[in-house]
């Protein structure tokens, strides 16, 4: 199978801020498959299809173990541009005078259906000009909404009400800072919160909602649509009874190009303390673990959680999932310029965060692994001829108990065993 075809295109119309997805009618946001672009013989070109100047893209989305929370998702396109059109000072570009930073961009891979891949804003654009040569190389960085709201700073949320539910507050504090309701998916969330005027410290957006994110034990991040979602901790839960997607090498399921695996106490948590603002310290701790590996300790303060109990129970759940290690699959690699490689394809382009994959592995001395896991991020590497997807691949955030699931279902197993 081909590998899918891929449009870059940046919007120069106007600042950063996603309006609504596809708006019949708009000459920007009116086109199916993306942003749109606007007609070439428009003077100027506010939507510019950079597809033809593509020499490589590098997309990378993923959440931090070690911190234990969603990064900015980012990405790198490499242009080659003989006519200088992002040259700021070439008064003949199509686009001089509308080149800034902060720039809305998407990145689009077609197949039989168009599926976003990447969208966020530009961030830098860096010129390479090599020795003797007059054609220079654009590398434009891209951050995705996540470097907004880490710009923003915020203080009282003046609707943020006690007794709301995490996810309540997120849209509220969103709402600050004008996010279109229409890019973003926010689950209730179990966790009530307390009034905002407990908290009028100075603080970004991206850490307000990072508190509820802590504060309901879900997950808050940047789609590659450009949707903000926060996920309640049922949600989070739920995801790990997915059917899973089946990666192996022996042909019992989607092929891979590498895998990598890890053996190491990096994700154990055996001792955790977690407050609340005006609350008590929470603790809850494992005594074998840290017999067996030594007290790996987290601590959460300030959280906006409205009780002492929703905080313990936080703590609890820290300690409950995390006191205990094994063989880690870390990673798969995907070559999609595999032969008839149709279902490989269609894993890279519509696998997520919370996708449940399973992944087996013969070693060469004949043990077996398998194990089912999340995926935790997607990174492409893509040049106009070769395609590798990377699948970062987790245990699931959080441990319980799941009726009717193979694997967090029984009773007894060491999933459920604390």
């Amino acid at each position: 199978m081909a590998l899918p075809t891929i449009t870059a295109s940046i919007n120069f119309s106007d600042g950063p801020g996603f309006g609504p997805n596809f708006t019949i009618g708009d000459p920007i946001y009116g086109q199916l498959g993306g942003v749109g672009l606007l007609a070439a013989s428009t003077a100027p070109a506010l939507v510019l299809d950079v597809s033809n100047m593509i020499q490589k893209i590098d997309i990378k989305r993923g959440r931090n173990i070690n911190q234990d929370l969603y990064e900015s998702g980012t990405a790198i396109i490499r242009l080659l541009d003989p006519t200088a059109i992002f040259n700021p000072q070439n008064v003949s570009s199509e686009i001089y005078g509308y080149l800034q930073p902060l720039r809305k961009v998407r990145i689009t891979a077609t197949t039989t259906s168009n599926y976003n891949i990447y969208s966020g804003y530009t961030t830098d654009y860096k010129y390479t000009y090599s020795n003797g040569e007059d054609v220079a190389y654009v590398d434009i960085y891209c951050s995705d909404a996540f470097r907004l709201f880490n710009m923003s700073n915020i203080t009282t949320i003046t609707t943020g009400t006690a007794g709301q539910a995490t996810g309540t507050r997120i849209g509220k504090i969103l709402d600050m800072v004008s996010w279109p309701t229409n890019m973003r998916t926010i689950a209730t969330g179990a966790t009530t919160c307390q009034a905002s005027s407990v908290d009028t410290a100075v603080r970004t957006v991206l850490s307000a909602c990072r508190n509820c994110e802590q504060s309901e034990f879900g997950a808050f991040y940047m789609d590659a649509n450009g949707v903000a979602i926060f996920k309640s901790r049922s949600q989070v839960l739920s995801a790990a009874g997915a059917t899973p997607t089946v990666f192996a090498q022996d042909g019992a399921g989607i092929a891979y190009s590498s895998i990598v695996f890890a053996f190491d106490d990096r994700q154990v948590v055996n001792n955790v303390s977690a407050t609340r603002t005006g609350g008590t310290a929470q603790t809850a701790s494992d005594a074998d673990s840290i017999t067996k590996y030594f007290t790996h300790s987290l601590s959460y303060t300030n959280l906006i959680a409205e009780t002492d109990t929703d905080t313990l129970n936080i703590a609890r759940a820290y300690v409950g999932s995390r006191k205990d290690t094994t063989i880690r699959i870390d990673s798969i690699t995907l070559d999609l310029n595999t032969p008839s490689y149709t279902t490989g394809i269609s894993a890279a382009l519509t696998l997520d965060y919370f996708s449940e994959v399973t992944i087996t592995n013969t070693q060469p001395a004949g043990s077996t692994i398998t194990q089912t896991l999340q995926v935790q991020g997607i990174a492409h590497s893509i040049t106009p001829s070769t395609w590798f997807t990377t699948l970062t691949t987790e245990e699931p955030i959080i441990d319980g108990f799941i009726i009717g699931s193979s694997l967090y279902g029984i009773l007894g197993t060491s999933i459920l065993s604390y």
